[in-house]
């Protein structure tokens, strides 16, 4: 049996070192496409990388997302059956320091892969996935967030995900392209980014248990998120393309918490007693046995507009796509905490 090829921009990320590993599971030759730079940054799929000349059913290639030729020419090259669009300059808060470009990859890179696939008009249909984001609806005062709930962005990474996702619907249409909005709420893992607040809340406590750091500077403790794990949010992407039709589907466990119930599941799973004092950006976190303060809030973590709360309803995805939440949130912070653990010896 011929095996399906996948197609994955944005592969050195935390989605695509999981999503290649369950492709290949699947027994997908899958090809990843990284920007080329100086640095070479693909630790996160280290174990199952092969050289671009050895005949492997993993591969990396190069490519970049503001660039059409290179993505026509990755298309036409790879000929896929599912293309993956991973790819983003996914922070944020750094959105709004350089939004051109956060719009240019974000919103015009989905587009010109629409292009490419679109103007190839290959004899194979290729199917095509589209990351989205709960960012997208931003400020929306939905108390559970679906398919049908309405988009208020706050950021430019949350309005250049918007223009992503209508146009991928907007492609859909127009030339009956099998193409699929992943509405994916925040999911975490071992190997999520040191930018990340979840990933950057336990390295910081490690390190201040640890005596190797003093404190941990934090924005809005009160910012309510709805976290899941990467591994099963992978699997939900890979079931949007099994579908007989294409369509778009909330990703997300239907529980939150505020960024400060993290934290202290954290400190909890590390053994260390704090308490609280103080309220707004004046509130901190005392280490009960020093009396030191190890948590502080700054102003220059808070965004210029907050997005104060976020749950998702996956009722959809649930009754379709037979996809459920695996990993609950203790067992993911244990998974994280464990990690860094290894990886600090």
């Amino acid at each position: 049996m011929k095996k399906k090829i996948a197609l994955i921009f944005g592969v050195t990320g935390q989605d695509g070192a999981y999503l290649s590993k369950f492709l290949l599971k699947k027994k997908y030759k899958v090809y990843g496409v990284k920007r080329r730079s100086s640095i070479i940054n693909t630790q996160r799929v280290d174990d199952i990388y092969k050289d671009i000349n050895t005949k492997s059913d993993f591969v990396l290639c190069y490519g970049d997302l503001t660039d059409s030729s290179s993505i026509l020419q990755l298309v036409k090259k790879t000929n896929p059956d599912e293309i993956y669009n991973l790819a983003a300059q996914s922070h944020v808060q750094v959105s709004f320091e350089v939004p051109e470009y956060s719009a240019d990859v974000n919103g015009l890179g989905t587009l010109r892969i629409l292009e490419a696939i679109k103007n190839l008009n290959l004899k194979k249909k290729i199917k095509f996935y589209q990351a989205g984001t709960s960012e997208m609806f931003g400020r929306t005062k939905e108390k559970f967030q679906n398919e049908k709930t309405s988009f208020y962005p706050a950021s430019p990474y949350g309005v250049s995900k918007n223009f992503a996702h209508w146009i991928t619907v907007n492609y859909r249409e127009a030339y009956n392209i099998y193409a699929c909005n992943g509405i994916l709420f925040n999911h975490e893992s071992p190997i999520r980014g040191e930018t990340f607040v979840t990933k950057k809340i336990i390295q910081g406590l490690i390190k201040i248990k640890n005596g190797t750091q003093k404190k941990l500077f934090l924005g809005n403790l009160y910012s309510k998120r709805d976290w899941g794990h990467a591994r099963d949010y992978v699997e939900a992407m890979w079931k949007m393309l099994q579908q007989k039709k294409p369509d778009d589907y909330v990703i997300a466990t239907g529980k939150n918490m505020t960024i400060k119930e993290f934290v202290n599941k954290v400190l909890k799973k590390l053994n260390l007693k704090i308490r609280w004092i103080g309220r707004g950006i004046n509130e901190k976190a005392i280490n009960i046995e020093n009396k030191n303060v190890i948590i502080e809030c700054k102003k220059r973590y808070f965004r210029p507009v907050e997005v104060d709360y976020l749950r998702g309803n996956a009722n959809k995805a649930k009754r379709k796509l037979k996809w459920f939440p695996k990993t609950s949130i203790d067992k993911m912070i244990e998974e994280m905490i464990d990690y860094e653990l290894d990886n600090s010896l």
